[in-house]
């Protein structure tokens, strides 16, 4: 029989509807129950692509004596991560202030009223690999609960004054900020920088894509080897394993240094950082390898992630047909079947071995080898199809259609972000549509929902969220002129202070004043996880409207967010590297102005003109002859040029001369910058 979870929304809690665990969602039902009957709370927080949930799931939460333990001696609360960041992140801290480290499946003891005082995260099925054995875990904590009460609480007590502490930011002397201090942090970080491979050092190895922008963006500033490290990073990445050869798309890590061996889920929130950066970097690099990847990874998000709406879903799982990467990896004689011919030349192209690069399977790759042109790589195209085609009759990986407001936001930027640079209409109008169905399904006015599912949303909404949305308002404002998304963005920057704001300490919570009262603690940080922090997200939604409409109280709420993070961002900028990004927009900010009017030729060339330039800080407005700017502006007043489109590039107070021919655009930017 199914239990509490057959009710839910969420994949991932649909996944557990029929395990023996007597599982029950999150809520007022499950603490109520957990104080009546005095049992402690087992969390269990995981995520639909997760391998090791789905391990310790078929090894525990299916097997019928263990459930029975399970059901004996604790509540048992099931939780989707991506669904409730807010539990994730204040649980995630607290296994943290135990172990050291967190991650998922995250598996959590809690007190009655929701105080966690013991936790991990995968235990096996007995005694191994240095852990110890699920049924044991189960047994010993129920005793230690029922015998030694006080220990219990004293713990409790100081396990919430340690997640409190860790979850507000550190503080102390604010740094001067500058483009001195950005180009320090930068080259801080370079010793930690993987000169072979690209990536930081070590394994397993994340994309850690805000802190390759901090580099790019010193880079652009004149630091050679930052841009060297950026490089070296996205070329490994883009050749490497954990990059989908045939589907495109990339997977959420590598569990070598080598970027090989990738842990094989896919990620919405990756791809939109990874579709973003590229493009910035290609708009000065002119990669053909970068160009690629970014159309292969959009066509697969356009393909593979929309849901009916065309609101972006949250990811593919790393397993498929009960085995992790099944559906991805080849052996050599598949190859030879399906290709004849022209298997040996693909083989030496992907390096696939005869006796696999991987556990006896192949993984597809490139490592080490050049991306001359697409000329170069044309031959190998029908080969891809025909191995695609192949693969797509497989039992496929399953996939999370929940659309996330905050993820759909980062993908919909990052859309815009390729669609003006590469000149692609048709990816404009994919983000806009993802914008339209995102406010359709997760809107209520000025307010968001995080998630839907199925048509059907819940019913809180986080920092990111508002911050997330807001930015990719900027970018369609950006692209298509429409006042509306202007006007969206500024909405949403409103309820950023009104819903998340500390008026007290400054920054931003990650949980709404009206959020779950149960949350323990409210985090206020800026830490990047793989995607960017919500303050961080936040500042530069603030610095970009200050930019846009010259509302001097915008600045001063931007320059708050920094003055609460900034002496942290010193300490470790890696971590925050995503705030000293959204500074680097508010300190270096490159506004364009093109006086026309869209649809005429000479103000579209000026607008594509002004899309091409390698700033990752442009701030484009277009507006109509005579339409006023605001008065601090230091394009206020400036005119077309004998009647025809004229574009104005200003840094700060400086604006160079009015540019009526594309081509001269760039070297007008390179006069103020």
């Amino acid at each position: 029989m199914s239990n509490a979870l057959a009710h839910a929304t969420s994949p991932y809690l649909l996944q557990h509807r029929d395990n023996p665990v007597d599982w029950v969602p999150w809520g007022d039902a499950a603490f109520a129950r957990a104080g009546a009957e005095d049992k402690p709370i087992l969390l269990s927080i995981g995520y639909a692509a997760c391998h090791w949930c789905h391990v310790m799931a078929h090894e525990s939460f299916e097997d019928k004596a263990t459930a029975r333990l399970m059901n004996e001696n604790y509540v048992c609360v099931k939780v989707d991560r991506e669904e409730r960041p807010d539990l994730d992140q204040v649980y995630q801290t607290a296994l943290a202030a135990m172990e050291g480290q967190g991650g998922w499946p995250l598996t959590m003891f809690l007190t009655p009223d929701g105080a966690p005082f013991w936790g991990g995260t995968y235990f096996p099925p007995d005694a191994r690999w240095g852990r110890p054995g699920f049924p044991d875990v189960l047994l010993r904590i129920a005793e230690l609960y029922r015998t030694q009460p006080e220990q219990i609480a004293d713990t409790a007590r100081q396990m919430i004054g340690a997640v409190t502490a860790m979850s507000q930011p550190v503080g102390g002397a604010r740094p001067e900020l500058s483009p001195g201090f950005l180009d320090r942090a930068a080259a801080a970080l370079l010793p930690a920088m993987d000169t072979v491979y690209g990536g930081l050092n070590g394994a397993p190895k994340f994309p850690q894509l805000s802190v390759l922008e901090l580099l790019w963006r010193a880079h652009l500033r004149g630091e050679a080897a930052a841009g060297d490290a950026v490089r070296l990073a996205l070329d490994r990445m883009c050749q490497g394993g954990i990059y989908d050869h045939l589907g495109g798309g990339f997977a959420r890590y590598a569990v070598d240094e080598t970027w090989l061996v990738p842990h094989f889920e896919k990620m919405l929130y990756d791809n939109a950082q990874f579709i973003a950066l590229l493009t910035q970097v290609w708009r000065k690099t002119r990669s053909p390898l970068y160009a690629a990847r970014v159309a292969e990874t959009v066509a697969w998000a356009l393909r593979e992630m929309r849901d009916d709406s065309g609101a972006f879903v949250s990811s593919f799982d790393a397993d498929s047909d009960g085995e992790e990467g099944r559906f991805a990896v080849w052996t050599a004689d598949e190859i030879a079947n399906v290709l004849g011919d022209r298997a040996a030349p693909f083989c030496a192209a992907y390096g696939v071995l005869p006796d696999g690069n991987w556990e006896g399977v192949n993984i597809l790759h490139r490592s080490g080898q050049a991306f001359a042109s697409p000329v170069d790589e044309a031959p190998f195209a029908a080969d891809r199809a025909a191995l695609l085609a192949v693969r797509g009759r497989r039992v496929p990986p399953a996939r999370d259609d929940k659309a996330l407001a905050d993820w759909n936001g980062l993908m919909i930027a990052a859309l815009v972000e390729a669609a003006t640079a590469f000149e692609n209409p048709e990816w404009l109008a994919a983000a806009e549509n993802a914008f339209a169905a995102v406010r359709a399904s997760h809107g209520d006015g000025d307010r968001l929902a995080h998630a839907a599912c199925g048509g059907v949303a819940g019913d809180l909404g986080f920092l990111d969220d508002y911050a997330a949305m807001a930015r990719a308002a900027l970018a369609l404002f950006e692209a298509t002129g429409d006042g509306a998304h202007l006007a969206r963005a500024r909405a949403w920057a409103a309820e950023l202070d009104r819903r998340f704001g500390d008026p007290q300490s400054g920054g931003y919570f990650f949980a709404a004043t009206d959020g779950d009262a149960r949350l323990l603690v409210r985090p206020r940080h800026a830490h990047d996880s793989a995607q960017p922090s919500g303050n961080a997200l936040a500042a530069e939604v603030l610095a970009r409207l200050y930019w846009l409409e010259g509302d001097d109280e915008v600045r001063d709420r931007a320059e708050a967010v920094f003055d609460v993070f900034a002496a942290d961002a010193a300490r470790n900028p890696a971590a925050l590297a995503a705030l000293l990004n959204a500074w680097d927009v508010l300190a270096g900010a490159v506004q364009i102005v093109v006086v026309g009017r869209r649809g005429d030729d000479a103000t579209d060339a000026l607008v594509r003109a002004a899309f091409a330039l390698p700033t990752p800080n442009r701030l484009l407005r277009v507006i109509a002859p005579g339409e006023p700017l605001p008065p601090d502006h230091p394009a206020t007043g400036k005119m077309q040029v004998d009647g025809g489109a004229a574009a104005y590039v200003c840094v700060g107070p400086v604006c160079a001369a009015p540019v009526v021919a594309a081509a001269a655009l760039a070297a007008a930017w390179e006069q103020v910058r």
